[in-house]
């Protein structure tokens, strides 16, 4: 199977380069307004979008879903990925309001340069323009699998932050805490591309599922990068700094006497000002198992999302897709 070493995201994307090009000018035509205000700010969404990572499995999982794989994709798959990440930009913007963050992938964040209100506004425009183009059409089946998504990220977001009052995630919260948060997305973009295709019920299963256990590897990953030493994206040790349970922590609390896990969760619950703080309980970690344990866990959820592509025909599509899989757990950012 192709590594991350060996192929490019360009290269996984080459296969749907025309479909990326045309979704991208539909999603631009969807964000258009004559609010002045509202304009310049879509503009600026635009200009910072990230690797487009979500449209491209939209785009793929339609393929593998289609009786004839490489033929020309139905309208309602660009709608699909349009509404997918229209919703998504929506919820970003949101989060970032909620998460009192100036910076959203190295750029400032829409609540940094025109404040809360207008970010407010702004993540209510999005969500308003995904719906009225979903509902334009008649795309109920695709509304309801995203809309189930946005309903499940919200609640993942509140488990979370109930949960983090108390620092008491067992690994079960924790899973359903990413599944609702993070992969519950990536299934609806899996589940979107193959309804848009016309798939029956069983596929579309198939294929969320497929998506959701994408998710969990990625997020899984993405907490891995709390602990390492490259410039990622995110410094550091943040997700500790802000008290967020993840599984590598979760593990090495579970597996420490009562004296050493009573002073790393004081060590987490009061490292505001304390960088010491966050060292000793990321040293903890990796002498704990943690890290091997998070990733161990991580490949186990990538074997099952392969086995669940591989009951889809071969093809072009799903080759990709397979790569599309190794680069979201090899990822450096």
């Amino acid at each position: 199977m192709p590594q991350l070493s060996s192929v490019s995201l360009d290269q996984i994307q080459a296969p749907i380069a025309a479909e990326m090009d045309e979704f991208e000018h539909k999603f631009r035509q969807s964000m258009r307004t004559n609010v002045l205000l509202l304009d310049k700010i879509m503009g600026y969404i635009v200009k910072r979008k990230g690797k487009q990572i979500r449209p491209m499995f939209v785009f793929f999982s339609a393929r593998i879903a289609l009786p004839d794989a490489a033929g020309p994709l139905p309208e309602a798959t660009f709608r699909g990925a349009t509404l997918i990440e229209l919703l998504h930009t929506a919820t970003l913007v949101h989060d970032d309001v909620v998460d009192e963050s100036n910076y959203r992938r190295g750029f400032f964040s829409i609540n940094a340069l025109w404040k809360n209100k207008i970010a407010v506004l702004v993540g209510d425009y999005l969500l308003s323009r995904g719906l009225q183009l979903a509902l334009a059409h008649d795309d109920f089946d695709l509304l309801k699998i995203v809309n189930n998504a946005v309903r499940e990220l919200s609640e993942g977001e509140l488990l979370q932050i109930e949960k983090a009052r108390k620092l008491d995630i067992t690994e079960d919260v924790y899973f359903e805490i990413i599944r609702q948060k993070t992969a519950s997305l990536i299934a609806s973009c899996t589940a979107v591309g193959a309804a848009s295709a016309g798939a029956d019920k069983e596929t579309v299963e198939r294929a969320r599922l497929f998506g959701e256990k994408v998710g969990m590897a990625f997020q899984i990953k993405d907490d891995l990068f709390d602990y390492g030493t490259a410039e990622i994206g995110k410094p550091v040790g943040i997700d500790i700094k802000e008290k967020k349970m993840t599984l590598p922590l979760i593990y090495a609390l579970q597996r420490a006497g009562w004296l050493e896990k009573r002073r790393m969760i004081f060590n987490v619950k009061n490292n505001e000002g304390h960088r010491e703080r966050v060292q000793q309980v990321i040293e903890f970690v990796k002498q704990s198992g943690g890290l091997d344990y998070a990733i161990a866990t991580m490949k186990k959820y990538r074997d099952e999302a392969l086995a669940i592509l591989h009951t889809f025909p071969d093809s072009a599509s799903r080759t990709s897709l397979e790569q599309l899989i190794n680069y979201t757990i090899e990822r450096e950012k």
